[in-house]
């Protein structure tokens, strides 16, 4: 969060810069229709960070063990992924057409290191940035002009912006939350047991133990498991949730039903793609927490000192289309 009067300043220096270009208004109100909260933006650069790192076939869950060709192929791929997913029509002379206006996309791992080539002067560019490192992500626009521009020194002439002119960008959505990858971010400890465990399901019961009350996407279990069958070994009937049921553990996915055992219980909520495990217990008078019915009957969020019962069965994990 930005201080109040950082944030007023913003939003004036962004209305100057819609109202001086009709063109970089149009586009930046076509996407902010498409994606107000910036959540599909964000679901595109987690897929595609994940999509690089290959985890089902690599094991890999770290942007650092990428060759530097895949690193280099990021920003094409981000390029397709949001055409993909925003259905932006080809560009004549750039990558897309947003409200009938040429829109270059740029992708950089650095915030402010986008390569920019000559053909793309005068045009707008879409600046895309995201880190798995501070789980942050950016996207903004810029008109670009050749006097914004560091010289390119480069064999394909590309250049940078000037860090002086970087407050031209007309930020869509700044520094906002990527989805977190869960393995990058876990205690070493904690992740070696997890790919020390044995079996796929071995792996993904550590993981779901000792990775409680955070959310934990398919594309970490994915990585986990490294079967094709990985969603099976998440469910009951021999997957985690019916291995670690008698350690009072229930893993919580993103049905409607699941999710709002997770607001009950006040834990995170799941949402489409990932799971939340989660120890519970009956509550006695030492629970102050929390409390929700699994099963019929009162579960709250276990403490240290609960013994452990076996956990409550969840309601079915029917189709969310029919919730």
């Amino acid at each position: 969060m930005f201080p109040l009067d950082i944030t007023a300043a913003a939003n004036i220096h962004a209305n100057d810069l819609r109202r001086e270009d009709p063109g970089l208004a149009a586009v930046y109100g076509k996407l902010q229709q498409l994606d107000p909260a910036g959540l599909r933006f964000a679901a595109v650069l987690r897929d595609t960070i994940d999509q690089l790192l290959n985890g089902e076939i690599t094991g890999r869950y770290d942007w650092k063990t990428l060759f530097k060709t895949e690193k280099t192929h990021a920003g094409t791929l981000v390029e397709i992924n949001l055409q993909r997913e925003f259905k932006f029509a080809d560009g004549i002379d750039m990558d897309y057409q947003i409200s009938g206006i040429d829109v270059d996309c740029k992708y950089s791992q650095q915030l402010g290191s986008w390569m920019i080539p000559p053909e793309a002067l005068g045009h707008l560019c879409l600046l895309v940035w995201a880190d798995d490192y501070t789980s942050q992500w950016s996207a903004g626009l810029l008109r670009i002009r050749e006097e914004w521009l560091n010289a390119g020194n480069n064999r394909d002439k590309k250049l940078t912006i000037k860090a002086e002119h970087r407050n031209k960008i007309l930020w869509l959505w700044r520094q906002q939350d990527l989805p977190e990858n869960t393995l990058l971010h876990m205690d070493p400890v904690h992740r070696a047991a997890v790919f020390e465990a044995g079996s796929g399901q071995a792996r993904l019961n550590e993981l779901f133990r000792r990775c409680q009350q955070r959310r934990i996407g398919r594309n970490v279990v994915r990585t986990v498991a490294q079967q094709k069958d990985y969603m099976k070994r998440v469910r009951g009937n021999g997957g985690s949730r019916s291995s670690l049921k008698d350690e009072g553990i229930i893993i919580l996915g993103d049905y409607r039903s699941h999710q709002e055992i997770a607001g009950q219980l006040g834990v995170p909520i799941p949402r489409e793609g990932e799971f939340v495990s989660v120890c519970v217990a009956p509550p006695d008078g030492s629970h102050t927490g929390p409390r929700t019915v699994i099963d019929g009957s009162l579960w709250t969020v276990a403490t240290a000192g609960d013994v452990i019962v076996a956990a409550p069965t969840l309601p079915s994990a029917i189709s969310k289309a029919n919730q």
